[in-house]
């Protein structure tokens, strides 16, 4: 059962930040999740939400400041905002990495990125998986590139993520996990899809969750699953 950090570390570090991931890789995690946005001049930017308010000491949204702009400001007084290149090259394919689009114009920059990873530096796309809430940024990563590997999350309707899922022809189905049963965990997994539920973080569910035989656990606190 795969160990997949959120957000890194964030059980134990603040979130999305190098220190995060660096934790998560010194738990021997087998993946790492992260979020990410695209700054005012197009850079790919490794942060949750579309403001920069709650994780840091500065306000505004990340479309709308610079890169040198966002690395100004500072996450619990020390850590710098992350690009999605500079996550990379830490954890070197140590563990795969979970990208969460968290806006469709992002799309095409993480799909150049990859790419760029992949021919250049000699990475392999199953270092990669790409999920969405947004299943149109996931159709348009299908399209520019489909050897990429792509995750449907959704936290409401799981006959609609599985059929969209089938339809894109992607590896697996990222449910928030009280959605999942037995019986729809099995159905998933019998349509070759693998099922990552988030974000887990109680003993008592993550017990529970693993009875299903899920392929792998999304949560702050890699070291319980």
């Amino acid at each position: 059962m795969l160990k997949i950090a959120h957000r890194g570390g964030k059980g134990y570090e603040p979130e999305n930040t190098f220190v995060s991931f660096q934790k998560a890789l010194d738990m021997q995690v087998d993946g790492i999740e992260l979020d990410v946005h695209l700054s005012a001049d197009g850079e790919i930017i490794v942060i949750h939400d579309e403001t920069i308010d709650r994780t840091t000491n500065g306000k505004g949204f990340v479309n709308a400041l610079s890169l040198r702009e966002l690395k100004a400001f500072r996450i619990n007084g020390t850590h710098e905002i992350p690009t999605l290149a500079a996550v990379f090259d830490l954890v070197n394919q140590d563990c795969f990495i979970n990208i969460e689009l968290k806006s469709y114009e992002v799309t095409e920059k993480v799909v150049s990125l990859l790419e760029k990873y992949v021919t250049k530096k000699g990475w392999n796309y199953d270092r990669f998986l790409v999920s969405s809430f947004d299943w149109n940024a996931l159709q348009q990563v299908a399209f520019l590139n489909d050897k990429i590997p792509i995750g449907v999350l959704t936290e409401t309707d799981l006959d609609l993520a599985l059929a969209f899922a089938k339809f894109i022809q992607a590896k697996s189905i990222h449910p928030h996990f009280h959605l999942l049963t037995q019986e729809n965990t099995a159905k998933m997994q019998q349509k070759d899809l693998q099922v990552f539920p988030w974000t887990i973080n109680e003993l008592e569910d993550i017990k529970k969750i693993k009875t299903f035989n899920v392929n792998g656990i999304i949560t702050d606190f890699p070291n319980r699953i």
